[in-house]
């Protein structure tokens, strides 16, 4: 049975009033390298929307009382703008587009034209899912592809303790944040599993070798990268329709 895809609008605000403030002080005559001790003050109003598909399980209205995994799907560059449809271009909601019945949830968000994804909206969405849906908590797991695939990695390493294992395509990210003290404890409990093609000229694969690096870095034990040699920058085909990494996500629990 075909699942089925669901469109929900979500707008995520983001506290405060587009104010800033901030005091104008004149350095002491005749102190040469004199530093004065002084502020700046911003509190920023953000609004994002992001449209989504949304897959459920065909056996999801069985049982009431059952809470499902939920997949997280980020989209590259190309599919962003105000056609839905162009998500399931690739990945997950193309398979599922097919026919595919995945034993999850999974929801596929559209990055608005000219705007990169955006961690806070996205962990906004997360929030609301499991809020409407019989999503288990600890099972959500995050996954795309180019763009997409440095969302997932950006997810990773602001919201480790987010999720249980985390599936970046051929994207990159931060390896700075992997390594600040305040996220390594999350981490090391966080399952990894980066694809790259190994000819990839968009996104070069030492991205994800530098990411992966950091991550073991960090602690993390449960991480690896699969390169598949002969790949240009699309190895998000090859990577998704691999059995093996549905499997290995939905082992893993927060």
């Amino acid at each position: 049975m075909k699942s089925p895809l669901a469109l929900l609008p979500l707008v995520a605000l983001l506290a405060g009033c587009a104010t800033s403030t901030n005091t104008t002080v004149t350095p002491a005559p005749g102190v040469p390298g004199s530093q004065i001790e002084t502020s700046f003050r911003q509190v920023i109003t953000k609004t994002n929307e992001y449209r989504f598909l949304l897959s459920l399980p065909k056996d999801y209205a069985a049982d009431p009382a059952k809470r499902w995994p939920l997949v997280l799907f980020l989209h590259g560059a190309g599919e962003r703008g105000t056609d839905l449809q162009k998500v399931a271009v690739h990945g997950p909601p193309k398979l599922a587009k097919q026919g595919r019945d995945f034993p999850f949830i999974l929801a596929s968000p559209q990055c608005p034209d000219g705007q990169v994804w955006d961690t806070d909206t996205l962990i906004g969405l997360v929030d609301t899912l499991q809020g409407q849906f019989r999503v288990d908590p600890k099972r959500t797991y995050a996954t795309g592809l180019s763009m997409g695939g440095y969302g997932t990695w950006s997810l990773a390493v602001k919201h480790p303790e987010r999720f249980a294992a985390v599936a970046p395509i051929c994207g990159g990210g931060e390896t700075i944040r992997a390594l600040l003290p305040a996220q390594r404890e999350a981490l090391k409990s966080l399952g990894v599993w980066a694809f790259h093609g190994g000819k990839d000229n968009v996104v070069l694969p030492a991205e994800s070798e530098r990411m992966v690096d950091a991550f073991k870095r960090a602690g993390v034990t449960d991480v690896k990268l699969t390169v598949y040699p002969e790949a240009g920058h699309d190895s998000w085909t090859e990577g998704y329709n691999t059995p093996a990494l549905y499997d290995w996500l939905l082992q893993h629990r927060r």
